[in-house]
């Protein structure tokens, strides 16, 4: 099944869902980082809930989210977009520990409970929009849960779920966002609230291959929900040698010149993506 996002409303428009399989997304991440289990859940969920929000944005916007908490995988960095496009890494990707006590992968331990997450949007205006709220869990989605109620004051229940096999590969990844619009009476709440504490864990879903739209349909019933669009997302990333010139070239003549004497050249690797740009000292000349 390819990467895809579902977006919808349920209760007459008084609650807006997304639903994503982000299977594919994740294994490149764990590709292109070479990161272990633990790490790779953690990454994982905050890309996939990441995609969600991308999805929110309309044209040109973008959006940054940054979990820096005090466990050993130190910061995770996840850019999307309103394309579908979501690239990101983790700081320390070779982090794994034996499962919690509750049988999954303890990514508490390796995010940490205290500390900050962050989410910078560009929405093509002259400030940035940024939000704060300190890490409540450290097990990313009810982090993500707490930053929409207390920075954009928005009701929000949100799920994601990585599985991983025995020999550590990623077997399946989703998630799923559901909001309550503004107007919605105490009814809807109560509906809505009662249909999320019988919800399965969207991990369990995801490993018996549920798609967005059942995962949708499993939470609201067929004669509540409303699907609207359906979007493609990837792992993609917009680093190009290009950038790393204009990047090296900012760093001024003397430290060109001193990568050309003593190391002969340059080696530029990209955070999001680990691709690595080679410049040779004839490249290196020719920015001066």
């Amino acid at each position: 099944m390819s990467d895809y996002i579902v977006k919808a409303t349920a209760y007459d428009g008084k609650i807006r869902a997304y639903a994503i399989h982000s299977t594919n997304i994740v294994k490149e991440a764990q590709r292109r980082h070479d990161s272990w289990a633990t790490a790779s859940a953690a990454l994982g969920r905050t890309l996939t809930i990441s995609a969600m929000m991308g999805a929110m944005l309309k044209g040109k916007d973008s959006l940054t989210v940054k979990v820096e908490g005090n466990g050993p995988i130190g910061a995770i960095i996840v850019d999307s977009n309103a394309k579908g496009e979501v690239r990101g890494f983790v700081k320390n990707p070779h982090v794994d520990f034996e499962l919690n006590e509750q049988g999954k992968l303890d990514v508490r331990r390796a995010v940490g409970t205290e500390g900050n997450m962050s989410v910078v949007k560009d929405l093509g205006l002259k400030d940035y929009f940024t939000g704060q709220v300190p890490i409540v869990s450290g097990e990313i989605s009810e982090d993500f849960t707490y930053y929409f109620v207390t920075s954009e004051q928005i009701p929000s229940a949100v799920g994601a779920g990585v599985l991983v096999n025995p020999d550590h590969s990623i077997k399946a990844a989703g998630g799923f966002i559901i909001q309550v619009m503004p107007g919605a009476d105490e009814e809807v709440i109560t509906k809505l609230e009662n249909q999320i504490s019988k919800f399965p864990a969207i991990s369990s879903l995801v490993e018996q291959g549920h798609t967005p739209e059942q995962i949708l349909l499993e939470l609201f019933g067929k004669d509540e929900i409303n699907i609207l669009d359906r979007q493609d997302v990837s792992f993609t990333c917009n680093c190009s040698k290009e950038r790393f010139e204009r990047a090296i070239i900012g760093l001024g003549k003397e430290e060109i010149v001193q990568m050309i004497e003593e190391d002969h050249g340059a080696e530029a690797t990209c955070h999001f993506c680990n691709e690595v740009y080679y410049f040779t000292e004839e490249e290196l000349r020719s920015l001066l």
